[in-house]
């Protein structure tokens, strides 16, 4: 229970009716989730307006209310306060509601198109390696010192976010590594944290259903940078155009790195293969686990925030080059016939060319690479034919398929797709909407040695199909698949 009157602390209202010394019992948003005693937060969502449900939250035991308009008819026997944003109120009362647990942590969040998940799941296994007691919050889990809490969304709603950091905070935690997305920048979700560290990987096209313009999306991940305190650090990838545009305004500590360009933290590739890579890091050559040029960045990004987390070098090298990536990012396993199947994330152009470009470089010759690959539904139909053509330009056959189609046909999806194709390409290009049958399409097409990339799903252990989660794991398939290859 905490009064309202610490709750509202540094919340910009026009207007309160009512006492500010009620106890509030807890915090809610969705008007299904109301308890008595609690207070429910009117926000205007992209689908739905919680301003529709302040009765029925009232109704239900809400005693207090957040709303950026007042109802027609306001109850005398519950509190009103008004503000200009619901959304950004709620933030800032859902860290006073858990005590700011940020503020007796070292929160770092990583940002970008592509990588967050591995650099926030590499920091996290590196902390931990070197005895620190850690959080967690990513796309593929969340985990509060080794117990794992499942994850809905790359940042989770405020109320949750700081529930999970409170829980951290009171298992003794030293640090939280976070993804940042686009979507939680701008719908205010880590308003009221404080930021130890703010990581910046690369900037792609992305998320243009939702942002708009690529300029409003970079602005939203410019946002986090922008409103870092001077206490922290900004860490951002100089070889990426947008990585200064980053550090442009921030009173953060500014640092870079890079494998091209001037940067603070220096790393060459002196080896790439299936088995690893081998890196020269600020001088010393260190052999990690990781594959591609796109983990040479995540390994680096890692390897400098540890840096400015004021780490011991030697160690950090130590306990970095025995960690293995994230789930669902470039994990492959090997049949028995020698085809090698590739299970990545992989959804945006960028990543679909970063995980082909890097294929490339370290198959031996003459190998042929088979790309399944399908796009979302309800997302970013642009990006479609772009993911659909980089495919078919890095492969020597590929497969469209479904991916998460959602509400959308996925044969209208897959027309999307089929548009991106140069007719050089179309003849080595097939589609099959099912994906299951796509993959044992593409293991039926392999011939030993043959390497097989399933993109776009990754960790994900469900396909969903018109509003329904149904069970799929990429790896499951391809493993199944693989009892066949002999």
């Amino acid at each position: 229970m905490r009064y309202l009157s610490d709750i509202i602390e540094g919340v910009a209202f026009t207007e309160l009716q009512g006492s500010a010394d009620v106890e509030i019992s807890a915090i809610v948003f969705d008007s299904r989730q109301v308890t008595p005693g609690c207070m429910f937060v009117a926000v205007k969502g992209t689908a739905v307006d919680g301003h529709d449900y302040i009765d029925q939250a009232i109704k239900d035991g809400a005693i207090v209310v957040i709303c950026e308009e007042l109802p027609a008819h306001t109850a005398t026997e519950v509190d009103f306060l008004m503000v200009a944003d619901s959304s950004k109120a709620l933030a800032t009362i859902a860290a006073n509601f858990y005590e700011n647990p940020s503020s007796n942590l070292k929160l770092v969040g990583v940002t970008g198109t592509n990588g967050k998940t591995t650099i926030a799941t590499l920091l996290y296994k590196l902390f931990i390696d070197m005895g620190y007691k850690c959080g967690l919050l990513s796309t593929v889990e969340n985990q509060v010192n080794g117990r794992i809490i499942p994850s809905t969304h790359t940042t989770p709603d405020p109320v949750a976010l700081n529930k999970l950091l409170s829980d951290m905070v009171d298992e003794g935690c030293d640090y939280c590594f976070m993804e940042v997305s686009s979507h939680a920048i701008s719908q205010h979700r880590i308003e009221g944290l404080t930021f130890s560290g703010g990581i910046f990987s690369n900037l792609t096209h992305d998320h243009l259903d939702y942002h708009k313009t690529f300029d409003l999306y970079l602005k939203a991940k410019k946002t986090f940078f922008d409103n870092l305190p001077k206490s922290a650090f900004a860490l951002t990838n100089g070889d990426d155009k947008n990585g200064n545009v980053m550090l442009q305004n921030t009173s953060a500590h500014k640092k870079t790195y890079g494998l091209k360009s001037m940067a603070d933290y220096k790393a060459r590739i002196i080896e790439n293969q299936f088995g690893g890579l081998l890196l020269n890091i600020d001088g010393d050559e260190v052999w990690f686990k990781l594959v591609g040029t796109f983990n040479a960045y995540n390994l680096l990004a890692v390897y400098s925030a540890a840096m400015l987390l004021e780490q011991d070098r030697s160690k950090v090298l130590i306990s970095l080059s025995k960690l293995t990536g994230a789930e669902g990012r470039f994990e492959y396993i090997v049949a028995p016939n020698k085809v090698i199947g590739i299970v990545d994330y992989a959804h945006t152009p960028d990543a679909v060319q970063n995980v082909l470009s890097t294929i490339h470089d370290i198959r031996k010759g003459s190998e042929k690479v088979i790309t399944v690959i399908g796009c979302g539904g309800d997302r970013d139909k642009t990006k479609r034919p772009i993911m659909a053509k980089v495919a078919s330009e890095w492969s020597d056959k590929v497969i469209l398929t479904s991916d998460n189609p959602r509400t959308e046909d996925p044969a209208r999806i897959i027309k999307d797709m089929e548009e991106g194709i140069d007719p050089a390409f179309k003849r080595h290009t097939v589609s099959i909407a099912d994906r299951r049958e796509a993959i044992k399409t593409a293991c039926m097409f392999a011939q030993p040695g043959d390497i097989i990339l399933l993109a776009g799903k990754g960790h994900e252990k469900y396909q969903e199909i018109n509003g329904v989660k149904n069970h799929f794991d990429d790896m499951e398939e391809l493993q199944e698949q693989f009892k066949e290859l002999k």
